[in-house]
């Protein structure tokens, strides 16, 4: 009995300090620190006061103007944002002839559901905006009007997978249809087994297009696959910020002029009816 009292004289005190450390971490750890942070702030707290010489009331205060005043920072930096925007716009309208230049409109409707798919414009019918009109920003061709309200208009995306363009290839002269695949990118499906192409080469609007005007800048290639069938494809990296539009210029409906065959054909057809 007194061998074991002895030894726990001399071992006690180490097995308690074993405990309360084991027990402290098992607290930690279903806590997460939220308890010794606590105590941390009990403790603090007067010398911060001391230090500080607020009431927590004051600085409270603090806080809150704080917070107020970081609110109206993002919000000034927001307006600066939309500012440059516009007047990049404005120029960009301004640039163009008289008998042609836009409406501006600004994005004011984009489900996330359908982000790739269309948008809401805050201009309509009111504004001069008709069904098939183009709608374009920085960096090229982003869509066409397809439906119209006295004060707002939808706008498919050539991003969308149900849109098609007809496209070709600058340098070349390649032609082929432009699909949206949903993304920043889109899928060029060319009418030529083997087109003459490159990655790099830009991509416009073709004269083969019914809904858009020649000469729109669209992309650049980004991948293409050759050996695809029925046809090669390529991927189609666009210019036009899609993923993040804010403003936009819309043009009224331009008719691509008729090839010179097709043309041809018709007033031979006019000519055999008329003999």
């Amino acid at each position: 009995m007194v061998t074991v009292r002895r030894w726990w004289g001399r071992k006690g005190l180490q097995f308690g300090l074993l405990a309360l450390v084991l027990g402290g971490a098992g607290i930690l750890r279903q806590t997460q620190g939220a308890m010794l942070l606590e105590v941390y702030q009990v403790v603090t707290q007067p010398l911060q006061m001391l230090r500080s010489g607020q009431t927590p009331e004051e600085r409270l205060e603090e806080r809150l103007k704080d917070a107020q005043f970081m609110e109206m920072q993002t919000r000034i930096q927001e307006l600066e944002n939309q500012n440059k925007q516009l007047q990049n716009l404005l120029g960009y309208v301004q640039a163009q002839p008289a008998s042609s230049r836009p409406i501006p409109a600004q994005v004011v409707g984009r489900s996330a559901d359908h982000w790739w798919q269309q948008v809401t414009l805050n201009r309509g019918s009111n504004s001069g905006i008709q069904e098939g009109f183009i709608v374009r920003a920085e960096g090229g061709l982003v869509g066409l009007v397809d439906s119209v309200t006295p004060n707002t208009s939808r706008v498919l995306l050539i991003s969308d997978l149900k849109s098609q363009v007809g496209v070709t290839i600058a340098r070349t002269s390649a032609k082929g249809v432009l699909r949206g695949d949903s993304s920043a990118e889109a899928v060029l499906e060319f009418y030529e087994k083997v087109p003459n192409v490159k990655v790099g080469d830009l991509v416009s609007t073709s004269t083969y297009s019914q809904k858009f005007p020649s000469g729109l800048a669209v992309g650049r290639i980004k991948s293409l696959d050759l050996k695809k069938l029925p046809a090669s494809v390529a991927k189609v990296e666009l210019f036009p910020p899609i993923r993040s539009l804010d403003w936009v210029a819309v043009y009224p409906k331009q008719t691509n002029p008729e090839p010179e065959n097709q043309q041809s054909a018709k007033q031979e057809q006019a000519s055999q009816k008329l003999q």
